[in-house]
């Protein structure tokens, strides 16, 4: 989900009383259903403010660094920017949108192992310290752009997963390590760190004590050489998930004690972004046309008889060339949707499938699952949505809302917001007194 800089002028709603979430899901979705019946996300902003609590609690040596291609919604980087994490920018755009709400050159690291030349010069000029780098010949342009940078070397991790075992290598080995060391000597480039990522689809227990061992050696290789090495940063795949939280966090703690204790001013950060948005946001579309096929059958014509059992395939106004653009990048899995109107708990379940709107065969969005028989004009619900849409160019509309109980604990959290007159501010967003009393104006 990508935010531009035109778009930092939005309304958050105050949900008061029993009002919730699904409350606004309805009013929104009878508004659309009275007008072009667009497909629209609903983001629940306290479920943020939630995670950055869980984070702190649970994770507490580990400073969180957002990484912005995630969710690059202006709400999302104001809030985390208030609650006091570094970010993780790959681009001038999200460079320029993270210092647009003031947040210190020191608290951001120009991220990507393969940076334009035009962005790592723009990082220079902004004084944006942190860089990543993985091979030799991004080196050397850090060298010529951004000789003052500090570089983290990114270290490669074993594959894990099947997803991880199809996608693009980055990060270097052991071996590469050490000529990438001895290459910013002779550069005159300054290595700080390591920064290694285990996927949140990995379910190798062990995997997080080899990455750090193998940063330690990467560590130790650096002090040999003269530099300065003083961060470690263990990445991203964090899924959002408490459960998920606590095995990395009993699998990590004891290998951070062992090589890089505390009493060695070691600074330690991470690099979540999903963790933060992915069940914030709920997306909603629209069902604009409908096929019944034969089951098994809906790959070839085939009449349909009274003795088959119907497959329905399903097309949304929504799609892999907008919102689920997930699905084309790194083939990941949308999860079964939930049907928006009231059914009965005995209603049949039927094989579907759900297509976007363009009639491409790879729109496909979810390949097989059982729903109960809807019709056109219905409106299908896709929870932890937040991570989904990069790259979206035209994405669906956002309504931010946020309930009393979790506007009170952003202030528990010492974010200074100002709460003066009838209505609330966050920066240049509106938050709007109520549900019944306030009208939602254009949003994000």
């Amino acid at each position: 989900m990508k935010g531009t800089l035109d778009e930092l002028q939005y309304s958050v709603e105050l949900l008061e009383g029993s009002a919730a979430l699904r409350d606004v899901i309805d009013k929104h979705i009878h508004d659309q259903t009275l007008a072009l019946k667009s497909a629209f996300f609903v983001a629940d902003l306290g479920v943020i403010v939630r995670q950055q609590i869980c984070w702190r609690t649970k994770m507490d040596q580990i400073r969180p660094f957002y990484a912005v291609k995630i969710n690059s919604s202006p709400v999302v980087v104001e809030i985390l920017a208030s609650l006091g994490t570094g970010f993780v920018c790959s681009n001038k755009h999200e460079l320029d949108l993270v210092k647009g709400f003031g947040v210190p050159s020191q608290d951001i690291i120009l991220g990507g192992t393969c940076k334009q030349l035009s962005h790592i010069k723009y990082a220079a000029k902004q004084n944006i310290p942190l860089l990543v780098c993985d091979n030799e010949a991004e080196l050397r342009k850090i060298a010529r752009c951004h000789p003052k940078a500090r570089v983290l070397l990114l270290l490669t991790s074993e594959s894990c997963c099947e997803r991880e075992e199809m996608a693009i290598p980055f990060g270097s080995t052991l071996k590469d390590c050490r000529h990438l060391l001895e290459c910013a000597r002779e550069l005159s480039l300054r290595v700080t760190g390591v920064k290694f990522n285990i996927p949140s689809c990995c379910q190798d227990a062990q995997a997080f004590s080899r990455a750090v061992s193998d940063a330690r050696c990467v560590f130790d290789m650096g002090e040999e050489l003269g530099f300065e090495m003083n961060i470690l940063d263990i990445g991203g795949g964090f899924d959002g998930s408490e459960a998920q939280l606590d095995k990395v966090h009993q699998t990590l703690k004891p290998m951070l004690d062992m090589y890089f204790p505390l009493t060695t001013g070691l600074s330690i950060i991470a690099e979540p972004g999903a963790y933060y948005v992915s069940s914030a946001f709920t997306l909603a579309v629209n069902i604009i046309a409908k096929t019944t096929v034969a089951r098994d059958c809906s790959d070839q014509p085939h009449i349909l008889s009274a003795n088959d059992e119907p497959e329905f395939l399903y097309y949304m106004n929504d799609g892999v060339y907008g919102s689920f653009a997930n699905k084309l990048l790194c083939e990941d899995s949308i999860s079964t949707p939930s049907a928006h109107k009231e059914l009965s708990t005995e209603e049949p379940l039927f094989s579907s499938s759900l297509w976007g709107p363009s009639a491409d065969d790879l729109d496909q969005v979810v390949e097989r699952c059982l729903l109960p028989e809807l019709s056109v004009g219905d409106w299908l619900l896709f929870s932890n949505a937040g991570a989904n849409g990069l790259g979206s160019e035209h994405k669906p509309p956002v309504f931010y809302s946020i309930t009393e109980c979790d506007w009170q604990e952003i202030h528990n959290c010492g974010v200074n917001l100002d709460t003066s007159m009838k209505n609330f501010s966050l920066g240049p967003c509106c938050l709007q007194p109520s549900m019944s009393d306030a009208s939602i104006s254009t949003p994000a």
